[in-house]
């Protein structure tokens, strides 16, 4: 037992007892979080169907892994190596052979308090404060590169898949 969650066998079906008795009814697999495999075991498929492609894995828990940069990068006491170890390049190249120089890293932090909705008829909104358990907080983080003419806001995954130029550069900036 874990967590007052009881593991079981499934050869009787998909349900067991819950705490008050009563049948709790899950699907094979309902330990885990939903939709998320269990294992990281390929499933044995017939012959005619195929795999999925094999998962990056520099993709994987992306979003987890932004949040930690997130809360480590505002503790950072040197921020250039933060950004080193966390593979976001200060010279970064695109798909397109386009040079994107790093120029800042903006942090924000959001708050949702209040909701608005349509009327019915659309002749106006509603607004409605949220109750606190409604409440969201959100945290936006943006890498702004300058490609020599623009500036380019892009995010965690965006930048981490430039390819690192990040190599002593120097680019010609258009007269106009």
């Amino acid at each position: 037992m874990h967590d007052d969650h009881h593991h079981h066998s499934h050869d009787h079906g998909y349900h067991h007892h819950g705490p008050d008795g009563h049948h709790d009814h899950h699907p094979l697999g309902h330990n885990g979080p939903a939709g998320k495999p269990l294992q990281w075991q390929t499933p044995h498929l017939p012959p005619d169907q195929a795999h999925e492609p094999p998962v990056d894995p520099a993709t994987v828990d992306l979003d987890l892994v932004e949040t930690a940069f997130l809360e480590g990068f505002a503790r950072a006491p040197d921020p250039s190596s933060f950004l080193r170890l966390a593979g976001i390049p200060f010279v970064g190249e695109m798909a397109d052979g386009v040079r994107l120089h790093l120029l800042r890293v903006e942090t924000e932090d959001l708050v949702d308090v209040g909701a608005v909705m349509p009327l019915v008829g659309g002749t106006g909104v509603a607004y409605h404060p949220l109750p606190a358990r409604l409440t969201s907080h959100r945290r936006r983080l943006a890498f702004i590169y300058h490609d020599g003419t623009e500036q380019k806001p892009l995010g965690f995954a965006a930048a981490r898949a430039l390819a690192d130029r990040s190599a002593a550069s120097q680019f010609a900036v258009p007269e106009g």
